[in-house]
């Protein structure tokens, strides 16, 4: 009996309805030579919806995705509501209620791609960003007083647990033993006295449990400047909820552009769906034009698929966007070349189709 994956697919807003296409028409492709299937159901949750109901998605939308094998997600936003009502309407609820506390975030030079950095190549340019994606900065706590008066006051509370920090650090430090055995910690102790020095504390403690692994660490402002000037010291980067969303929107850019890159919402104990997204978000000012990058949305599902335990399949989709990106004519605008995203698409469709 072929084994079947139930699999949501949400594609959101601007270009991700056009890309979470691209994604799904791959992973199918790819399942159907590796013996198994996906069955799709689609949920179109959206600012639209927001627009016409007032949220961005049903009362029961949790609910109604809990008994999914993984969430497969376009982007969320869109002009014409605001950016912390769509994210803490859709995206955020998602990765809270469903415990997706690792976001891992792939860096590589793909085959095919020039760094904006001059004389890299894919050898030095490989690393992982490993993300906190529940608590941190990205909290709920603070408020508003005294709004529109000169008295006005806002305060935001940053929340870093023990468990929340010592569970993302142990998921790098374990990735990095896939990898070459080296974990980089993103702090900013000499600023903010009390959450930072925590988070190296606990990185210490963590690190003491993974004596076959180097370590590094560095504050948040010269470890972006590390990031241009020297992508090849990084293996595996830990940071907090902002840090990792700023170095894994950087990491990217240096890689050749943020329409490459996958994002997986882990939840490691497999106790909810993991939803995995493109990096680039809607793309406003590019939607609907038929020019986005779908390699963001095909990877994403190569890493849902590895996800899954079906890694042959994850390393064939992978295969086939290097193959897709080797000519002018088959990579986007955005990396230099002249297709769009139909063209893209079915050169990594071709690409799979020739794969022995």
């Amino acid at each position: 009996m072929t084994k079947r994956y139930k699999i949501a697919a949400i594609p959101g807003d601007g270009i991700g309805t056009e890309v979470l296409p691209v994604g799904q028409r791959a992973v199918d492709a790819v399942s159907a030579r590796h013996g198994f299937a996906v069955d799709w159901r689609a949920f179109d949750w959206s600012c639209e919806t927001y627009a016409a109901t007032g949220r961005m998605m049903p009362d029961d939308g949790i609910d109604q995705l809990a008994a999914f094998d993984a969430i497969f997600l376009g982007a969320v936003g869109w002009p014409t509501v605001p950016d912390h009502v769509s994210l803490w309407g859709l995206l955020i609820p998602l990765r809270r209620a469903f415990d997706q506390y690792a976001n891992v975030r792939p860096v590589r030079l793909l085959r095919g791609v020039t760094s904006p950095l001059a004389g890299r190549d894919a050898d030095d340019i490989d690393f992982v960003v490993v993300r906190e994606n529940v608590e941190g900065e990205y909290s709920e706590i603070g408020g508003r007083i005294f709004a529109g008066t000169d008295r006005e006051t806002v305060t935001q509370e940053a929340v870093f647990t023990r468990t929340g920090t010592d569970r993302i650090m142990r998921y790098a430090f374990e990735l990095a033993r896939q990898r070459r055995r080296h974990v980089t910690s993103a702090t900013k102790s000499n600023g903010i006295i009390h959450s930072m020095p925590f988070w190296d504390e606990r990185f210490a403690a963590v690190g003491a449990d993974f004596a076959d692994v180097e370590t590094a660490q560095f504050h948040i402002d010269i470890l972006t400047a590390h990031f241009v000037l020297h992508p090849d010291w990084f293996d595996v980067v830990v940071g907090s909820n902002l840090f990792g969303d700023i170095l894994s929107d950087l990491g990217p850019a240096v890689a050749g552009s943020i329409g490459i890159a996958p994002s997986a919402n882990i939840n490691p104990e497999r106790a909810h769906p993991s939803m995995f997204e493109p990096v680039h978000g809607s793309a406003p000012d590019i939607a609907g034009q038929g020019i986005a990058n779908p390699v963001g949305a095909v990877w994403a599902g190569a890493m849902m698929l590895d996800h899954l335990g079906e890694r042959a399949a994850h390393d064939a989709l992978v295969a086939a966007i290097e193959t897709a990106l080797e000519r002018p004519e088959t990579r986007t605008r955005d990396l230099g070349g002249t297709a769009d995203t139909a063209a893209s698409a079915e050169a990594i469709l071709a690409a799979i189709e020739a794969q022995t």
